[in-house]
């Protein structure tokens, strides 16, 4: 479930726990969270946080002695910070912290991502080399939007989703993007016209950025685990539609679910030409 968002959060509170604090110990566990990866590696990243930079859904962490980790919550993962001695259910790798506390990776179905590195090859992995533009980290204009898009012969929401094209939207958020900007998301990104391409930039501004205005306190509880659902559309299936009362609708798309409004988001452009009566 982490998308953009949660993975900017989880970035802003390590930031605010390492802050000022050296790492004094680090390990892991055995677990698939390391694959392809040295674990070993892990327990050298000691001593100060010199960095932290997310790209798309990925933390880089840069630390002293030109140390650096790559990671990515996969679908259960967070980070959270306890007291030393205190257990952590599906805790899987931790760093101990000279003032008595311990951040803890946790993940419960094992498809985070933990990989050392060295820091000045951290942007070359392969996995940060893939992805396409960030709408936070780098910014996203309409044509930026429509170059990055436009020529998939994907759905719409499929496109939006795929890393390589635009970083850091899943199914959440692009699912609440189109439902913001009235598009259908089977539509083909070669069908939408320069307003629908602008609508669709600003619901994806709007959309993330109230996600991240949300944000409280250092515990992140994700919709899996029981918390509420704050979307206007995501998970709303057999609902009332927000804005005209219509059922929400779903289907699978790409291997996915995807949540929409047939009424506010019609499958044919609605947008008319200039000139022409509305």
């Amino acid at each position: 479930m982490p998308e953009l968002p949660e993975v900017e959060i989880a970035r802003r509170n390590l930031a605010r726990w390492l802050q000022g604090h050296r790492v004094v110990r680090a390990e892991a566990d055995n677990t698939r969270v390391f694959r392809g990866a040295k674990r070993a590696k892990f327990a050298e990243l000691t001593g100060r946080v010199e960095a932290l930079e997310r790209r798309g859904k990925y933390l880089l962490l840069t630390f002293e002695g030109e140390r650096g980790l790559l990671a990515h919550l996969g679908m259960t993962g967070k980070f959270v910070r306890r007291p030393e001695g205190q257990s952590e259910p599906y805790s899987r790798a931790r760093l101990h912290l000279e003032d008595g506390t311990v951040i803890h990776f946790k993940d419960s179905r094992l498809f985070g991502r933990m990989e050392p590195a060295p820091a000045a090859k951290l942007r070359q992995l392969k996995a940060i080399e893939e992805l396409g533009r960030d709408p936070v980290a780098d910014g996203l204009s309409a044509e930026q939007l429509r170059e990055a898009l436009g020529t998939t012969r994907q759905d719409l929401k499929v496109a939006l989703m795929d890393q390589g094209l635009l970083a850091g939207l899943g199914n959440i958020y692009a699912a609440e993007a189109l439902f913001r900007s009235r598009l259908h998301p089977a539509r083909k990104p070669a069908s939408l016209k320069p307003e629908e391409w602008e609508r669709l930039t600003q619901a994806i501004h709007e959309t993330l950025q109230r996600a991240l205005a949300e944000e409280v306190g250092d515990e992140q509880t994700y919709l899996e685990e029981g918390a509420d659902n704050p979307f206007l559309i995501y998970g709303r299936a057999g609902t009332p539609c927000p804005q005209c009362k219509t059922k929400v609708q779903s289907f699978t798309q790409g291997g996915r679910t995807t949540h929409f409004c047939a009424k506010c988001q019609p499958l044919r452009s609605t947008t008319r030409s200039k000139g022409r009566k509305r």
